[in-house]
């Protein structure tokens, strides 16, 4: 038979919402309330190991001595794991839809450090043993000697000539999928605060190193990406300036601190598939488990959990490998739980910025021009820097229309803690600093902060940077004047208490970067007795994921909230739904969830309108019935004359739509827009 595919209401016939929108109770809202909910670190199996992790105590250094024998032999310990254990190992990061190389080769973490360590923190050695505290007392068996070794420990010395190298491997920075580097040095880094009336021509930064000395290949050696954005002229725009305002600013490492540190559960099943039950944001990390162990990506299933805080460390595999490598080596259940310093120790940061405006404007507030350079901190491993990266430079001018744009950007790698996604993407460090540097402007202009903003906010049809227009409402003035408003009067001063008042606005990608070719899938299906099931793997990281799948199903089959159920989260047995990051799984799981259950909605339409005797343009669903409809402009009400039937409960159009052979279940893709990638010489085109 072939298959039914829904035919949508036009936009201003639908009618209105019953579920999506509602103040309705979350799906899984008592659970977490009554504490049955089971995070990842409340699983327990019989038999169970308990793991620790053996780090290095220094940031860099060479692996002198490893000697395991001790900690082996304590009695109660059941496997004791080093990098010699598993060769070659590497901890890649998964990004489908990635073309090319995002990182300098050589530059992989290591799953456990061999020879070198480049972070105070770094994995070196596994422990499982009967108890946790028979795995603490061996690794305090294990003998570890380290020699140290010069290391760098800011962006600025990484990129100086003849600093320590953070990687032995040779290989030049790449950028992202036709998003290249151009030719040419790191633009000027650092300069002295300074307001100044313009006079004479505009100059640009010249190519430099931070330290000022021209860029070659020993001051680059640390780069692990780069990017440069141009748009306009802006020596010209420069030049139309009556003002230039030039400013540096700061943003340091930041902890993720989520509530739940890292932890979960492996076991080996009956078939050999390595079983992994985690917190984490991205179920398909079970492809670069397989990866690190060299076993078929089917053999390894990741189940994620609830996740208690999340914010993009959780993007990151944490926990997985090891657990993965215990459980194979011990044939065993494993178990391991951070500590809270132990999650400070591992976990990846937010990155640290250096970033310099230059930035020209008129007596009116208008910006003419704005140079920006970007100095980022990597830490020890690229992990997603290159994108952060990216993401950072695309947002660097901010929510403004500005005409003549120059932008560098560079991230080096250090021997600091490794940095990779936190919420925002390298936006936040962006908009301190642009929103730092509005203000500037409108106290060496001596006006109000709006107003300089109101002259330059975006609008919709405006383009940003890199060129990528503004389809949608930009309402940056409209928040900005509300919230003002809403603030009401400025409290004043006294002599002993001093009260001030700031706003600054923000300017955020949506979803991931457009020549990844981003997809979700979900499954949706209605049983027999009218209930629903989903079937989607989204992380649900406790900001509603799951409850807004929940929501569109019962809102497409008008059926109540409370019965539909989902299942989420298990790379083996739910279709792979993509990391929940960027703010993306409403729109691509949701629209998933959309596609999936209109192909249902279809037979359920198609059946109750034979069943009814109308035309399946005059049949909705609504709590759990069928039933015929006078308007769709009007509130839902059954119709018909003298004994006509008008509605008929969903458990019966199921079944007959069963019996008829009509599918209730159907499984959706549904997939971004996309583009091919950015200039490379002057960064245009569109990212998100």
């Amino acid at each position: 038979m072939s298959q039914v595919t829904p035919k949508p209401l036009p936009p201003h016939d639908l009618p209105p919402l019953k579920v999506v929108g509602k103040p309705l109770r979350r799906v899984d809202a008592l659970a977490k309330a009554v504490g049955v909910t089971q995070y990842a670190a409340d699983f327990t199996l019989p038999g169970m190991l308990h793991a620790k992790v053996l780090r290095s105590p220094i940031p860099s250094g060479r692996i002198v001595r490893l000697d395991v024998a001790r900690a082996r032999a304590l009695p109660g310990v059941a496997c004791v794991l080093t990098g010699a254990d598993l060769p070659n190992a590497k901890l890649t990061t998964d990004m489908p839809g990635q073309s090319g190389r995002a990182a300098r080769a050589g530059s992989d973490a290591p799953v456990l450090a061999t020879d070198v360590v480049r972070f105070h923190g770094e994995p070196i050695a596994l422990v499982a043993a009967e108890t946790l505290e028979i795995a603490e007392q061996a690794m305090g068996l294990i003998d570890l000697q380290l020699e140290p070794t010069p290391g760098v420990f800011c962006p600025e010395q990484a990129l100086a000539p003849g600093s320590p190298r953070v990687y032995e491997a040779e290989g030049d920075s790449v950028g992202i999928a036709g998003a290249n580097s151009a030719s040419g040095g790191n633009a000027e880094l650092a300069g002295p605060a300074a307001v100044s009336d313009h006079g004479g021509s505009a100059g640009t930064a010249r190519a430099e190193s931070a330290q000022g000395e021209p860029a070659d290949s020993a001051v680059r050696s640390n780069v692990v990406a780069e990017y440069h954005i141009r748009k306009g002229d802006v020596e010209k725009g420069m030049a139309q300036a009556d003002l230039i305002v030039e400013n540096t600013f700061l943003v340091p490492f930041v902890e993720h601190a989520y509530l739940e540190p890292e932890a979960g559960v492996a076991w080996v099943d009956e078939q050999g598939t390595i079983t992994i039950r985690v917190c984490t944001q991205v179920v398909e990390h079970f492809r670069t488990v397989a990866k690190a162990l060299g076993v078929p990506q089917n053999k390894v299933r990741v189940i994620g959990t609830m996740v208690g805080g999340g914010f993009g460390s959780k993007e990151d595999v944490t926990v997985e490998i090891f657990l993965a490598l215990l459980a194979r080596a011990t044939n065993r259940p494993v178990k391991l739980v951070y500590t809270r310093e132990e999650s400070f120790l591992a976990s990846s940061k937010r990155h640290p910025f250096k970033i310099t405006h230059r930035t020209g404007v008129k007596r009116t507030g208008r910006i003419t021009a704005a140079e920006i350079t970007m100095l980022a901190d990597s830490g020890a491993y690229p992990y997603l820097t290159p994108y952060v990266l990216l993401y950072a430079t695309g947002m660097a001018a901010g929510p403004y229309k500005i005409d003549h744009v120059k932008i560098d950007s560079v991230a080096a790698a250090t021997n600091q803690p490794f940095t990779s996604a936190f919420r925002g993407f390298g936006g936040p460090q962006a908009a301190f600093a642009y929103e730092s540097q509005m203000d500037e402007i409108a106290k060496a202009l001596i006006m109000d902060p709006l107003e300089v903003r109101r002259t330059n906010y975006l609008k919709k049809g405006d383009t940003t940077v890199t060129g990528q227009a503004i389809r949608s409402a930009a309402w940056s003035e409209e928040c900005a004047t509300r919230a003002l408003a809403a603030l009401g009067k400025p409290t004043p001063s006294t002599a002993t208490r001093k009260v001030g008042r700031g706003f600054s606005n923000t300017f955020q990608s949506y979803g991931r970067i457009m020549w990844f070719h981003d997809t979700s899938r979900a499954w949706v299906g209605m049983e027999l007795d009218g209930t629903v099931v989903i079937r989607c793997g989204v992380p649900d990281i406790g900001a509603g994921q799951s409850n807004s799948l929940c929501q569109i199903a019962a809102e497409v089959l008008g059926v109540p909230l409370e019965r539909v159920s989902i299942y989420a989260t298990d790379s083996a047995l739910t279709p792979l739904a993509g990391t929940s990051t960027a703010t993306r799984q409403l729109y691509m799981s949701g629209n998933a969830v959309l596609q999936a259950a209109g192909v249902v909605r279809a037979s359920l339409v198609t059946k109750a309108a034979e069943m009814l005797g109308v035309s399946p343009e005059d049949v909705d669903l609504a709590d759990g019935e069928a039933l015929v409809v006078a308007d769709r402009g009007c509130s839902l009400q059954g119709t018909g004359g003298q004994g006509e039937e008008v509605r008929k409960p969903l458990a019966q159009v199921a079944a007959a739509c069963a019996s008829s052979g009509l599918p209730l279940a159907h499984l959706a893709q549904f997939n971004a827009p996309s583009a091919e990638g950015l200039d490379p010489e002057t960064g245009q085109g569109d990212i998100w």
